[in-house]
């Protein structure tokens, strides 16, 4: 069993900053990658940014320049610094983390990102 909790979430300014968390926990061989996916009202989830073994990431175009993922191998986490939010960036947001050996990715419970103009 694994469990993600997500945490960093909340209300900001056209232009702020936040950093979202996602700590992972319980029967986990070795985490392969760890990513943030985004899901606005009435669109598709979408891929943030990712990492993987071998500290390769990959971000949406949309965010390139003004996020960085970045993880923390040690305590088994993940993180995303936003920062020039833009209200577009308004989503709830999810972390996604692929295990070794596991059959499914697992996904944390979602946090919301509200960005106001």
């Amino acid at each position: 069993q694994v469990q993600l909790v997500e945490s960093g979430g909340g209300l900001v300014q056209t232009g702020g900053s936040l950093r979202l968390s996602c700590a992972a926990s319980g029967s986990i061989f070795r985490i392969n990658a760890m990513g943030w996916y985004r899901q606005a009202p009435g669109k598709q989830r979408e891929l943030v940014a990712s990492t993987a073994s071998g500290d390769t990431t990959t971000y949406a175009d949309s965010v390139k320049g003004r996020f960085t993922i970045s993880r923390d191998n040690a305590k088994n986490t993940v993180y995303l610094q936003m920062n020039s939010l833009k209200p577009e960036d308004t989503a709830v947001y999810y972390c996604k983390v692929r295990i070794a050996l596991m059959p499914n990715d697992y996904w944390g419970q979602g946090t919301q990102v509200t960005v106001s103009s």
